[in-house]
C-alpha cells in the first residue's frame, strides 16, 4: 500500500534538507543553512508521527531516520561550529564572515587555525555516536537518555541567527569568543551521550497532574520565545535539561 512509503518519504525529505544545508554551511551562508536544518527537523518530527499514525513502523524506517539525522543534525552543526571557530580565531567581523564564500587560491589551509577549528567536528562525531546508541537502546521508547541530536543542533544553528538578528552586543561578543564556541561544542557533545534521563513531549494522557513538567516547559518556552526570539533557543534547551533533572529527582523521591 502507498501509505507505508509516506513516513520514509518524509525521512528522505529530512535528508535532502540536511544535504542542502551542508552546501550552504560550507559557503558560510548560515542563515539559509539554518532554514534547511529547521525544515529537516520538521520532517524528522512528522516522519515518526506519520509512522505511528499509519502503523507502518519498521526497522528500515528506524535506520533511515538515524542516517538522515546524522546529516541534518550532525554534519551541518559540526560544519557551522568549525566555521564559527575559524572566524573567531581570525577575528573576522560578522558582517564579512556571515555570507562569505571560500575562494581557492594560494592560501595555506593546514594552519593552526584549521586544526583548532576541527574541534567543531567533535559535535558531528558525538551526534553519530548518540544516534547509533539510540537505535539499540531499548530504554528510550518514551523518553530520552542524553540530549536528542535535533535539540543540540538547534542550539548550534541559533548562534549565527543570534549574531545576525538579535542586535545584542553582549550576546554577539560571547558567541564570537573562540573559547565559548569550543566550550559549547564540548558541552553539547557530552550532553548528547551523557546518561541523563530527559523527558519527551509524548503524552499518554493530557492531565495536569501527570504532565506538570511538560506543560510548564511548553508555557515557559512560549514566554522565552516571545521575549528573546532566537536567543530563546539555547535558553529553552537549558530549561529542558533543568526541568528533566527536577522531574527525575521527584520520581526518585516517590519511590
Amino acid at each position: 500500500m502507498l501509505k507505508k512509503y509516506i513516513p520514509n518519504l518524509l525521512t528522505l525529505l529530512n535528508l535532502l534538507s540536511g544535504t542542502i544545508a551542508v552546501y550552504f554551511a560550507v559557503k558560510e551562508a548560515f542563515i539559509i543553512a539554518a532554514f534547511f536544518v529547521f525544515l529537516g527537523i520538521f520532517f524528522d518530527f512528522f516522519d515518526g508521527f506519520a509512522a505511528r499514525l499509519l502503523k507502518t513502523q519498521g526497522e528500515l524506517g528506524k535506520q533511515l531516520d538515524s542516517l538522515a539525522d546524522v546529516v541534518t543534525s550532525g554534519v551541518v552543526p559540526g560544519i557551522v561550529l568549525l566555521q564559527l571557530i575559524s572566524n573567531s580565531i581570525e577575528n573576522k567581523s560578522w558582517e564579512n564572515a556571515a555570507n562569505s564564500v571560500l575562494i581557492t587560491g594560494n592560501e595555506h589551509y593546514f594552519t593552526s587555525t584549521f586544526f583548532i577549528s576541527l574541534i567543531g567536528l567533535f559535535f558531528t562525531l558525538g551526534a553519530a555516536y548518540r544516534l547509533a546508541k539510540f537505535n539499540i537502546d531499548e530504554r528510550q521508547t518514551n523518553s530520552f537518555i542524553g540530549l536528542p541530536t535535533p535539540a543540540a543542533a538547534l542550539v548550534v544553528l541559533s548562534l549565527p541567527l543570534i549574531l545576525n538578528f538579535s542586535g545584542n552586543e553582549f550576546a554577539t561578543a560571547i558567541i564570537q569568543n573562540v573559547w565559548f564556541l569550543v566550550g559549547v561544542t564540548l558541552l553539547l557533545t557530552y550532553l548528547m551521550n551523557a546518561e541523563i534521563p530527559l523527558f519527551s513531549l509524548k503524552f499518554k494522557d493530557y492531565s495536569w497532574k501527570k504532565n506538570k513538567i511538560k506543560y510548564l516547559f511548553i508555557i515557559l518556552t512560549a514566554i522565552l520565545s516571545a521575549l528573546f526570539q532566537f536567543i530563546a533557543i539555547p535558553l529553552v534547551i537549558l530549561l529542558y535539561v533543568l526541568l528533566s533533572t527536577i522531574e527525575n529527582k521527584q520520581l526518585k523521591k516517590s519511590y
